[in-house]
């Protein structure tokens, strides 16, 4: 018989909470399970035992591997866990939640997870993040009113950079996960078949349900069970999410104004934030999630509350958040995206480029970055070479990409000297014929490939250029334009002619649709106490001398 042991290792937190863990592995005899076992206590900064708090392990998914309730002396136990890295949550009501977000196991480990919770109103749960926000959201204004900086140019890629920012915010949760075993999900049907009136039995079968994708199946179950147990949020929130997911965002709304308070819950913030949004008030919603944020300042919450101001018009604020959320996660890609595109709306062109260049050097595969500089690359000349070296990175790592190589083209373009300057012509017509092979709808390339021709005098290659940039994208107004005057070059002024009109048509429409959106989303009224905040030293006004 053989028995080794490995010197157990501990991590400490010494924050709003502290959690304890250590590891030790123990081996007789070759495993058969190969599973392993996480243990420990849950209790309170006196060294006080917590009942009844809820220990769960997730996988990186957010799906649900383990649960159990601590007894009455705090002890827990998750038995045989697959191996793998999990995250342990630990929550009890009248205290805040604690988060363990990284707790490897291997084959056979038994690993001990002793956790400390905080009184959920105590001062130690205050989020380093948070001097007081420097600004304050009262209302809503049509956003007619607003006005954006620059030329019309700046105004679109504005408006495109916004909504395109606040779509990285969705989907951050995750789809549904694997169903359930099937063994599993009749053990938990039978519970509820025995003792219909169990709060534990259908909010265990609710919460699988709901975790599974089986929205509809789920909520009965979630309902029937913040019915029997009105106090518990855990359940009011599952039972919001289910109803979020099928669009009653009334429904959702009383679940969870029901358990506000019963702890204050980030979760629940966020969440009611999301059906404010959803049901018309967005000043609401953005209290929401700023309390989200002040409870629990996690990369996601923070990245929400910015792009919800963001996405409202109020650039001062958002570049307030981003710029803190950026402190705090210097390693967020999408918080120096957030950043970049606050300051490009403010007018702030140069820093803008500076931020979007980081996030894509933090991420140099992630797309977003080379293609929100790719939109902004017109605007600040400065910067045309160092946007130029990202965006060529860009086509390099993502040869199959058609924007990269139609973005990369027009950053070599950019930097040419002059017509005369043809040193690079050869690549730029290289790449913007490889761009449309990757994608036959890229009309804005054709347009590029048919001003490259037309300034080389090259008539009637550019003709059909522009002739292929119409057919791909009906509504690019320019395409229509330059085709009409390539008509009247050719002579053929009956098609000149017919191409002007439709210019004019898809010039209005586009301005109607323009107008519409803006008209549709609300902008905040906001008060800044400091009007220079979150403006680069550089770019504020000198002092009088």
């Amino acid at each position: 018989m053989c028995f080794s042991a490995l010197k157990p290792k501990s991590l400490s937190w010494f924050a709003a909470g502290t959690v304890v863990l250590s590891a030790a592995i123990i081996c007789c005899r070759p495993a058969v399970a190969q599973t392993a076992t996480v243990h420990g206590t849950v209790r309170d900064s006196s060294g006080r035992a917590i009942a009844s708090a809820n220990v769960v392990l997730q996988d990186p998914a957010g799906r649900t591997v383990a649960a159990a309730t601590t007894d009455g002396v705090g002890v827990y136990k998750l038995p045989a866990v697959a191996r793998g890295g999990y995250k342990v949550q630990v929550e009890a009501s009248g205290y805040s939640r604690q988060v363990l977000p990284q707790v490897t196991l291997k084959a056979n480990d038994v690993k001990v997870v002793d956790i400390v919770l905080t009184p959920s109103g105590s001062k130690a749960q205050e989020p380093e993040f948070y001097d007081e926000p420097q600004f304050t959201v009262a209302g809503v204004t049509d956003t007619t009113n607003l006005g954006t900086h620059g030329a019309d140019t700046v105004v679109r890629n504005t408006e495109s950079l916004v909504h395109e920012t606040a779509s990285m915010n969705r989907g951050a949760g995750g789809g549904p996960t694997a169903p359930p075993d099937a063994a599993a999900l009749q053990s938990l049907r039978d519970a509820v078949q025995r003792d219909p009136q169990s709060f534990q039995a259908n909010h265990q079968l609710g919460k699988s349900l709901l975790d599974s994708g089986n929205v509809r199946e789920a909520a009965p179950y979630l309902e029937r069970a913040t019915a029997l147990n009105p106090a518990d949020h855990k359940a009011a929130y599952d039972l919001a999410t289910a109803c979020v997911a099928l669009g009653d965002y009334q429904h959702a709304k009383s679940a969870l104004q029901s358990a506000a308070g019963r702890p204050e819950s980030a979760d629940n913030h966020r969440l009611l934030g999301d059906v404010e949004e959803k049901i018309g008030d967005p000043v609401s919603a953005v209290h929401e999630y700023q309390r989200a944020a002040e409870l629990e300042p996690s990369e996601s919450n923070l990245f929400t509350w910015g792009a919800e101001l963001l996405q409202h018009r109020a650039f001062e604020p958002a570049t307030e958040v981003f710029t803190k959320g950026n402190r705090l996660y210097p390693n967020s890609a999408r918080m120096l995206v957030g950043l970049g595109v606050s300051l490009y709306a403010r007018g702030s062109y140069e820093a803008a480029v500076q931020r979007l260049c980081q996030a894509s050097d933090l991420d140099p595969n992630a797309s977003t970055p080379y293609l929100f500089l790719g939109k902004i690359q017109s605007i600040d000349p400065a910067h045309a070479r160092e946007i130029a070296e990202r965006l060529e990175r860009f086509a390099r790592l993502q040869p199959e990409n058609a924007l990269a190589s139609y973005y990369y083209a027009m950053s070599l373009w950019k930097t040419r000297q002059g017509p005369e300057d043809t040193a690079n012509l050869a690549k730029i017509e290289t790449l913007l014929h490889e761009s449309v092979r990757l994608d036959q709808k890229l009309g804005d390339a054709y347009l590029q490939l048919g001003i490259l021709y037309e300034e080389q005098r090259n008539f009637p290659s550019a003709l059909s250029a522009y002739k292929e940039a119409v057919a791909a994208s009906p509504q690019l107004e320019q395409a229509h334009y330059r085709l009409a005057q390539a008509y009247r070059k050719s002579g053929d002024e009956a098609n000149a002619k017919a191409e002007m009109a439709l210019y004019q048509v898809t010039s209005k429409q586009s301005a109607d649709h323009a107008q519409r959106e803006q008209r549709e989303m609300q902008g905040f009224v906001y008060t800044m106490r400091d009007e220079t905040f979150g403006t680069p030293a550089a770019e504020k006004s000198p002092a009088p001398q």
